[in-house]
């Protein structure tokens, strides 16, 4: 624990201190001006902490108005330091060709980039937040023969990476739960993350989730920040919102589809893949829920359909293409071997930053249909 904190102390650090170097033109040489904003940037730095402490106390409007500040600011931030990067190649590119050549180009070391640079990412904040609200009903259509004869189709509500916490609370759950049941799902999955740090004061979401009991039941599985939370916690608050858990296990719901699921493998005991879904015994379709968009060779051909979150997509751009270094599969619907197939959501709520930029937040209808 000590060394994610430190690690992320470092890299926050860093992140600021490039702001700080890049924005000091906009400042006098010395003067409360400067110290205030030395003060402001270390606090940031902080604010994580800060959070964490304040919510695990039991502080909870202070700690939801100091996370407005801190994760706004973290967003911001982001932005702001993908453009330093870019000016400061601006000033490599002007240093080298007004010292190895003839001609003549701009220098960017001014104040008037950097004012450019600070409201372009203001603009991007304020566009991020109301894409972030933006919920968008994604729908999937897949045939089968797989479903039986009784069955013309099967309808799946997929969420995931809800994040319900210290940012997200009842007004976003509302609009999800109201997409949801405008859906009219047979069944609905949560793929992972569907809580986010410390479930005080958070009982009444857990109620306006088991409020809606769709035919064939409510089905989830755990994420990396449900182990960020407290597993035994994360797992409580699930179950009183009416999903069965599925910890390296298999249902066979209403004679109608298999339903699997794992505990996110990245911090999760290791438990084979095909383990799981080897104990299926029979020939209806099934859906593979697992956090992390991988997939094991062994287990094509197993499962028809695995859904699965983590990436959000990137969430601000232009992350989403360091995310896909390390998840190539980010979004959307994949073909894979041996007629299985991964759909990858964006994400129904955020983590950390309450803002979307270029990922609009989503809930998917996955419907089942016979040929």
């Amino acid at each position: 624990m000590w060394k994610f904190i430190l690690t992320y102390l470092l890299i926050y650090s860093g992140i600021h201190w490039v702001f700080y170097h890049r924005t000091r033109v906009l400042l006098p040489e010395k003067g409360w001006p400067v110290t205030l904003m030395a003060a402001f940037l270390l606090l940031m730095i902080f604010s994580p902490v800060f959070i964490h402490v304040l919510e695990n106390r039991g502080h909870d409007f202070s700690a939801r108005c100091f996370a407005f500040v801190g994760y706004v600011w973290m967003g911001f931030l982001f932005l702001a330091f993908i453009g330093c990067l870019a000016l400061y190649l601006l000033d490599l590119l002007s240093w080298g060709i007004r010292t190895f050549s003839p001609f003549g180009f701009p220098v960017f070391n001014g104040s008037l980039p950097v004012l450019l640079l600070l409201t372009g990412c203001a603009l991007g904040m304020v566009y991020g937040c109301f894409e972030a609200v933006n919920l968008r009903a994604e729908h999937l259509v897949i045939k089968t023969r797989k479903l039986p004869a009784h069955l013309k189709s099967l309808r799946i509500v997929q969420i995931s990476d809800v994040h319900l916490g210290v940012i997200n609370r009842d007004a976003a759950l509302k609009r999800i739960m109201e997409q949801v049941e405008a859906q009219s799902p047979d069944i609905l999955v949560c793929t992972g993350d569907l809580v986010d740090g410390s479930m005080h004061n958070l009982i009444q979401l857990a109620e306006r989730i088991r409020k809606f009991t769709p035919p064939l039941g409510k089905f989830a599985i755990t994420g990396n920040h449900e182990y960020y939370a407290g597993l035994d916690h994360a797992i409580d608050f699930m179950e009183k919102s009416g999903f069965e858990v599925l910890r390296h296990e298999a249902r066979t719901i209403g004679c109608a589809v298999n339903v699997a699921g794992i505990d996110d493998g990245g911090r999760a005991r290791k438990v084979d893949d095909g383990d799981t879904l080897d104990n299926i015994e029979n020939d209806l379709f099934t859906l593979y829920l697992k956090h992390r968009p991988t997939v094991s060779e062994k287990t094509l051909g197993l499962f028809d359909l695995q859904l699965s979150g983590h990436t959000h997509n990137g969430q601000l751009w232009p992350f989403n293409f360091l995310v896909s270094l390390e998840f190539p599969m980010i979004k959307g619907l994949y073909h894979l071997n041996k007629g299985s197939m991964l759909y990858v959501s964006r994400g129904t709520g955020t983590w950390g930053p309450p803002a979307r930029i270029l990922s609009p937040p989503e809930i998917t209808l996955i419907e089942l249909m016979r040929p």
